[in-house]
């Protein structure tokens, strides 16, 4: 055991310390002070083998918070809830709780076999406000620590290891937005929405290679780099009303956990306008311009279209009329400007982007609005068959199989419905819905469907006959004058 007096004669040795210290403040001048601790610091640096690096939490003039403390604090929260005694919590989001060491606290971490410390600390200086009455002023700091043999692996490769996960994690964590342009600025909402590809009504294969393409690409910025090319990628999803297009939109947000930005193109007044939107997004996001076949005039034909106007507008003074109310309409958004924006030089500004175009009618877009390198990769998304109808059932019903499915999938292999009208049909309309009676339902749908579509082309071969018989009767009759 350790004597008592040891205790005793360390104790007075600190208390001595102290009071020498306290002494040294208080009477030495100012400048001595600083000369004294100036080279005091010169002469440990000699001896003592470790390097410190500080990160404040406020730089510049404007006291802007730093991105590096910011992204240290994310790197060390794991660290500090299994290392520190002492721990700081906080609720993010509305929704999580993050740990943080508490100030004063020291956490070590690893790198390549090499130990460094990190340690938390906070300056307090007093600040005079108007009212002549001093605020404390709270600067916090992070502390790194390490063996002066390891500058380069430390200052190098760690910190922007550190860095760039710490980056990283504050992405994992943030609450994504889905934002909207009101004019030249986006305005934003919590983007919740809960579509998954698992839930997608798609078959497995096409699925699965949609996936595989999304994250090849979220991975590849050095590819990118590599090739010379911007980080950004183009999908257009096309098909008709009801297929699924928006969900899709949301599940691919929610696979990469990028916010989302819908540009409503009516809205925007003119090409810089549009080019201002485009450089205030952020990277890790996916720009959506849906049914882009009516957001603006930049569908295909446009010569032939413009040669159509001007005749009309020579025969029926109104056509010039409606040319005139268009052209003062208050977008003047033009082709050019919109493919500037897709892959123009501007487009650039930021990485890992998705652009994304939704139509219900591809054949009407220009080919150069959704050529390869503009619209990379063209997803068509159809009527519901029989493997998006497993899916659907799977998730509104909680069904695998039934002895109804053989007869479901030959009705749907007999007519067209989408995934929207299918997965309506299936929604229980009570709390305690029964699976068999939904299934029902959307038999008797798919048979009167059927019926339906029958009924139609009879009146389409009736409406043909009497076309050629009255054009055969006009043919005889003009046979008879001659």
């Amino acid at each position: 055991m350790v004597p008592a007096d040891m205790f005793a004669h360390l104790g007075s040795t600190i208390g001595g310390l102290m009071f020498m210290w306290a002494i040294f403040q208080q009477y030495f001048p100012y400048e001595v002070r600083r000369h004294i601790e100036k080279y005091s610091q010169r002469l440990v640096g000699y001896v003592y083998p470790y390097i410190q690096i500080t990160f404040n939490e406020f730089t510049g003039e404007r006291l802007m918070r730093s991105e590096a403390y910011s992204a240290i604090e994310n790197y060390l929260s794991s660290k500090s809830s299994t290392q520190a005694k002492r721990l700081k919590a906080d609720i993010k989001n509305n929704q999580s709780l993050v740990l943080s060491m508490d100030d004063h606290e020291e956490v070590s971490d690893e790198f390549k076999g090499v130990k460094v410390w990190w340690a938390s600390g906070k300056n307090i200086s007093k600040q005079q406000t108007f009212s002549y009455t001093p605020i404390n002023d709270e600067k916090r700091y992070y502390k790194l620590n390490f063996h002066k043999g390891q500058r380069e692996l430390i200052i190098g490769p760690y910190l922007t290891h550190v860095l760039k996960e710490g980056k990283a994690i504050r992405v994992r964590n943030r609450q994504r937005k889905l934002y909207t342009n009101n004019g030249s600025h986006w305005s934003h909402v919590v983007f919740e929405h809960p579509a998954t590809f698992k839930t997608l009504a798609m078959e497995p294969e096409k699925k699965q290679d949609i996936i595989d393409d999304l994250m090849a690409f979220s991975k590849a910025e050095e590819f990118y780099a590599s090739i010379g090319r911007a980080w950004k990628r183009g999908y257009l999803l096309y098909g008709p009303p009801g297929t699924g297009k928006s969900t899709m939109i949301a599940a691919m947000a929610n696979l990469l956990g990028y916010d989302l930005y819908d540009l409503e193109l009516t809205a925007v007044k003119d090409n810089t306008e549009l080019r201002r939107l485009l450089i205030e997004t952020s990277s890790k996001s996916i720009i959506v311009i849906e049914d882009i076949d009516c957001s603006l005039d930049l569908t295909g034909q446009r010569r032939k279209r413009k040669e159509k106007v001007e005749e009309d507008e020579e025969k029926d003074p109104r056509e010039k009329l409606a040319k005139e109310e268009r052209e003062t309409k208050p977008s003047q958004v033009t082709l050019s400007g919109l493919l500037n924006f897709i892959d123009g030089l501007w487009s650039a500004c930021r990485g890992e982007r998705l652009i994304v175009f939704t139509t219900n009618y591809v054949e009407k877009l220009d080919a150069a609005l959704i050529r390869k390198g503009r619209m990379d990769k063209h997803i068509e998304l159809s009527y519901c068959n029989f493997e998006s109808f497993k899916v659907l059932a799977r998730n509104y019903l909680k069904l695998e199989a039934h002895h109804l499915f053989p007869k479901v999938r030959g009705l749907l292999e007999q007519t067209n419905m989408t995934p929207a009208d299918v997965a309506e049909h299936l929604m229980p309309k009570s709390l305690t819905g029964v699976a068999e009676n939904c299934l029902h339902n959307l038999i008797q749908a798919l048979e009167q469907e059927i019926e339906n579509g029958k009924l139609k082309a009879e009146e389409e071969g009736k409406e043909k006959k009497s076309a050629a018989e009255e054009k055969d009767q006009d043919t005889e009759a003009s046979s008879d004058r001659k």
